[in-house]
């Protein structure tokens, strides 16, 4: 078992002053981020790249996203300690355990079945309860839906319409949307049952969202 010690909390918070310094401002994310030892998603070899604001290879084609990013959306989501929230790409476990941090009532989904069992088994070992499928998440998760928010955490080409139709009414969706080379970062909004706002932000580069809504790949 990976230990937590005072240099890596050193480094964590000297992580948090660099998003913050970026330009985060949600103290309970900030908090999250600084409570969720992201070193224990490393190889211990590469420690040293755990609390650099960077994304990194975890395999099967798939990054732990960097921290920056993990930050921004969390923060978009406006999250309550009640919502009910819905991840699209577990991959490494890192997003959904800093969500965790936030409300306890997260469902995440991955498509690639190495990483749903591999980050099963790091939720299992660490004490952490999410509700964990292996799966399609370009169509959601309509067994368990309405959601008060939903995260989508792998650039998509466009909004699933299955994501929107499950959200709850006053629930917000983030998505990253565009090509396989950059992406928008959106913010949806379901203002009435069949009205929307859109928000646009900054770009950013994603793995490809996989599945039936999502790029080429899907069953």
């Amino acid at each position: 078992m990976q230990t937590d010690s005072y240099r890596h909390k050193g480094m964590r918070r000297a992580l948090v002053k660099q998003l913050r310094d970026k330009g985060i401002s949600d103290e309970r994310v900030l908090a999250a981020i600084e409570s969720v030892p992201r070193h224990f998603f490393f190889d211990k070899a590469f420690l040293e790249q755990a609390y650099q604001d960077k994304a990194f290879p975890i395999g099967e084609g798939q990054t732990i996203s960097q921290p920056y990013t993990v930050a921004f959306q969390s923060e978009l989501l406006r999250l309550k300690p009640t919502d009910k929230v819905l991840e699209i790409g577990t991959g490494s476990g890192y997003q959904c355990t800093v969500l965790l941090q936030l409300t306890p009532n997260v469902y995440t989904i991955e498509y690639n079945r190495p990483l749903y069992e591999k980050a099963r088994l790091f939720f299992r070992k660490h004490g952490l309860k999410p509700h964990t499928f292996h799966g399609d998440g370009s169509l959601g998760l309509p067994a368990h839906a309405p959601f008060d928010k939903i995260i989508v955490t792998a650039g998509a080409p466009v909004v699933p319409k299955e994501l929107l139709r499950q959200l709850k009414v006053g629930g917000i969706l983030v998505i990253p949307v565009g090509d396989e080379k950059s992406q928008k970062m959106l913010r949806i909004t379901r203002v009435e049952e069949n009205e929307f706002t859109k928000e646009s932000f900054s770009d950013f580069k994603f793995v490809p969202l996989l599945g039936r809504s999502g790029w080429s790949g899907g069953e």
